[in-house]
């Protein structure tokens, strides 16, 4: 059901993305040393790119996960109460 309030509420599937950057890290890692190894600059460098961009997701889904259950619910915790129109005053 949407509310039209999505934006302001979303949740991120945090561990899925965990694991997701996790994968990006090693193949840019792996893709790093091995184009460096046969002499591909251009390759190596893109996946010196790739390698970038998903530790520093990395970093910042691990600092999220470890904030709690207002970035990561559990089955437990029930979804924000969708926003009625106000603007802060309840």
């Amino acid at each position: 059901m949407r509310t039209g309030s999505e934006p302001a509420t979303a949740r991120s599937a945090l561990r899925m993305r965990f694991w997701l950057s996790l994968w990006g890290v090693l193949w840019g890692a792996f893709g790093t040393a091995a184009f460096s190894l046969v002499g591909r600059a251009g390759w190596a460098a893109a996946c010196g790119v790739l390698f970038v961009v998903a530790a520093v997701d990395l970093i910042v889904v691990s600092r999220r996960l470890r904030q709690g259950p207002h970035w990561q619910p559990g089955r437990d915790v029930p979804p924000y109460e969708p926003d009625h129109g106000g603007r802060g005053r309840r």
